[in-house]
């Protein structure tokens, strides 16, 4: 009985105590709820908003949260306590997580809830402003009146106008929304016919201050109109696409101006049309042009070239005309055949890189510049696939291409092909010949040449044949004497790459338009003479020291020098590509056109092609520094590995190709070529005997030595003279020539 007094107490104890501890721990949560409480009604829940960058930067994962984000539990089973977050409380039942999350607003029904993150914005470039919003900017409260809707009722046209300064602008479209924009566009273009702010400002009816400075740097006028026309430093700029909300101009085409009546004080000449918008960005001359002219069918013509040099030809008819276009794929030559039908109908360039534009030629341009590049790149390739079994031959096998074209009118499917080539490398000096016997450079632009040489020839025998005959010739007589280019003729030349030289070096990749033209163009290594490496590729910059090479210098092993392609272009750029030979028969001939294939960068190129020696003076009579049209077709693929040691060319007339070797300057058998010197002075001789004395711009009797001969073209002489007197002005290098023995040969054994 005693032990179980005893066990009772010991029981009652332990519930006495146990019921004390409830009765603190209870105490405890109550003066932490009165704590919590005061702290609450001191500091009230803050709620902020935060930017998107610190929501990611506060936010973390469920497990950075366990793993390093400090955590201040209450107690197990207190879930009345508030978490304190940077002295941001957050009623969500828990403890604290520093950086845990934004805070929390207060649901319905006593439960937190997130507040909806704000949807990031598409990064990228604001769009443009189309002309129905610019030309509010200019003239705002513009009202625009329905004319009239016509059509059937699943493809109507609507008619708009709107009347700026008197002037009543239309335009038509499938949709009112069309036919505003159109209208809109009118009246803008109608602003930017004026060369001056003046006047365009009398176009607009507003009036200016008479001592207005338009060379200060603070205006003193509205700047608004200004703001959509800003255009390129070139004082020729094509017409871009303008950006109308749907980039579509009327689907009837008519792209002119208005014929309202403009006031007199205001009438002049027709000025070149401006680009009034910018272009359209991440559209391409197809989607563009079917917007313009919806439901076109695009069909394949051809296939052509190697296998790792593919090239497509694509066509299409808009408007009764029939374009065609050419590329590495059937895209690009769709994108081609679009672009040739926006450029002639349309008026439209939208190609935006300064280095892509085409410089067009200051002499007679009868073909648009990129219908001519992809015509004469489709030829060449075309004809050099026909040359070699259809690019099986195994001297298909090359790394640059080049072909001469000649057009004889406006229509490029007259033209035709008068050379082709291929090559990249030069003689080795001990293989040099005395007689005439070898070719010195066998690089692809330089055999084309010769080869036209070669032409030239066969037409001046042509035309001394009969005069029946001397219809189908290229040639006419002079009323200066000699012989002339008919006026229709056209010779243009297609490198498959830029020339090797000033050309290239400068110009190792395609352009790409956020790059600049030419980053450094006052660099001292620009347009510096350059010379080829002796049986290889590449070149370097000429020494100043040497202008002459000696015969036994370079047989003793002195490294035999060529000059460059592009500074040898150059050169035919001043004297012409007849020769000194020719040039006693003809007058000058140069080439209208020089088309790239890839690697075309617009100010490289006229740099080395004219612009360098634009200090040229005291040229003779009929001889000017060329400048023909440069332009870029982007159709040649980029020739992966070794380039071989052999050369082709082929003439008109030729019913098979030669293959020459480049390191010797003859073929495999050890014969001469068909184009080295002793060849074509046989042919000049030829000519010689049958043109009569009366009709030789310069006199020569009995012609004996190569040299000599070469010599009596004095016109030709001091033009060159006067070519190399320029490099030297400009301070890019003296002119290196090849030993004279070289041409010390006749032709009697």
């Amino acid at each position: 009985m005693a032990s179980l007094v005893s066990g009772t107490l010991t029981m009652g104890t332990i519930f006495s105590i146990t019921g004390r501890r409830y009765k603190r721990r209870r105490k405890k949560r109550s003066e932490r709820k009165d704590r919590n409480s005061l702290r609450q009604s001191r500091n009230p829940p803050k709620y902020f908003a935060m930017d998107l960058e610190e929501e990611e930067n506060l936010s973390c994962s469920s497990t950075e949260a366990k793993d390093s984000c400090s955590v201040d539990h209450g107690p197990p089973g207190d879930g009345g306590a508030l978490g304190l977050v940077d002295n941001y409380l957050l009623p969500n039942g828990g403890g604290g997580i520093v950086g845990r999350k934004r805070p929390l607003d207060e649901g319905s029904n006593g439960h937190a809830k997130f507040r909806l993150k704000k949807r990031r914005r598409a990064p990228g470039p604001a769009l443009p402003k189309n002309a129905l919003m610019q030309l509010n900017e200019i003239k705002p409260g513009l009202q625009y009146t329905l004319l009239s809707q016509t059509g059937p009722v699943h493809a109507p046209l609507f008619v708009m106008s709107v009347e700026v300064n008197g002037q009543v602008f239309e335009g038509s479209g499938p949709t009112k929304k069309k036919a505003k924009l159109h209208a809109a566009e009118k009246a803008l273009r109608s602003f930017v016919q004026f060369p001056n702010a003046s006047e365009a400002h009398l176009a607009m009816g507003r009036s200016l201050s008479a001592n207005t400075d338009f060379t200060s740097d603070q205006a003193d006028f509205p700047d608004t109109l200004f703001n959509g026309f800003e255009t390129p430093d070139r004082s020729e700029v094509p017409f871009y696409m303008g950006s109308n909300g749907d980039d579509s101009f009327s689907s009837s085409g008519d792209l002119s101006l208005s014929a309202s009546p403009v006031p007199a004080s205001l009438v002049q000449p027709p000025l070149p049309i401006l680009p009034p918008f910018p272009p359209p960005s991440g559209k391409n001359p197809v989607m563009i042009l079917n917007e313009l002219r919806p439901g076109l069918k695009y069909d394949f013509l051809s296939e052509s070239g190697e296998s790792h040099a593919k090239n497509f030809v694509m066509s299409v008819v808009v408007d009764g005309q029939f374009f065609e276009g050419s590329g590495r794929n059937k895209k690009l030559a769709k994108a081609r055949a679009a672009q040739s039908a926006l450029a002639t109908i349309f008026h439209l360039h939208l190609d935006q890189t300064p280095s892509r534009q085409p410089i067009l030629s200051e002499g007679l341009q009868l073909h648009l510049p990129q219908v001519l590049a992809d015509a004469v790149a489709r030829l060449v390739l075309d004809k050099f696939g026909d040359l070699t079994d259809n690019f099986s031959s195994p001297h298909a096998r090359r790394k640059v291409l080049a072909g001469i074209v000649m057009t004889t009118g406006t229509d490029v499917k007259d033209a035709k092909v008068i050379s082709v080539s291929t090559g990249t490398k030069c003689i080795n000096g001990e293989y040099m010949s005395d007689r005439g016997l070898a070719l010195n450079d066998c690089h692809a632009e330089i055999i084309s040449r010769r080869s036209l040489l070669r032409f030239l020839y066969t037409q001046l025998e042509l035309y001394l044949n009969s005069k029946d005959d001397q219809k189908k010739s290229i040639f006419q007589k002079s009323e200066r004497g000699g012989f002339k280019l008919k006026d229709s003729v056209q010779f243009h030349l297609y490198i498959s790459t830029s020339p090797c030289g000033d050309a290239r070096i400068f110009s190792p990749h395609e352009p790409i338009l956020e790059e600049p033209a030419d980053r450094h163009p006052n660099r001292k290594a620009r347009g510096q003479l350059r010379t080829k490496i002796e049986s290889g590729e590449g070149t370097i910059p000429v020494r100043s020291n040497v202008s002459i090479q000696t015969w036994d210098g370079v047989l003793q092993g002195e490294r035999l020098l060529t000059m460059s392609c592009s500074d040898k272009m150059a050169r035919w750029n001043v004297v012409g590509i007849q020769g000194s030979l020719l040039s006693i028969f003809v007058e000058p001939i140069y080439f209208s056109s020089i088309i790239l294939g890839s690697l075309y960068h617009g100010d490289h190129l006229s740099r080395a092609m004219y612009q360098r020696i634009s200090n040229i003076e005291d040229l003779p009579p009929l001889y000017t520094l060329n400048k023909p049209l440069l332009s870029g077709n982007n159709a040649e693929a980029r020739q992966p590995g070794k380039a071989p040691n052999f050369s082709v060319n082929w003439t008109v007339g030729d019913s098979t190709i030669e293959v020459i070797n480049a390191t010797t300057g003859k073929d495999e058998l050890g014969r001469a070529s068909r184009l080295c010197k002793h060849a074509l002075y046989c042919r000049w001789m030829r000519v010689h005997g049958k043109v009569p004395s009366n009709l030789m711009r310069s006199k020569i009797t009995k012609p004996k030595m190569y040299h000599e001969s070469k010599l009596v073209a004095r016109e030709y002489q001091v033009a060159k003279a006067c070519l190399f007197r320029a490099f030297i002005k400009a301070g890019l290098g003296a002119w290196v020539e090849k030993p004279t023995e070289q041409d010390q040969f006749s032709l009697t054994p």
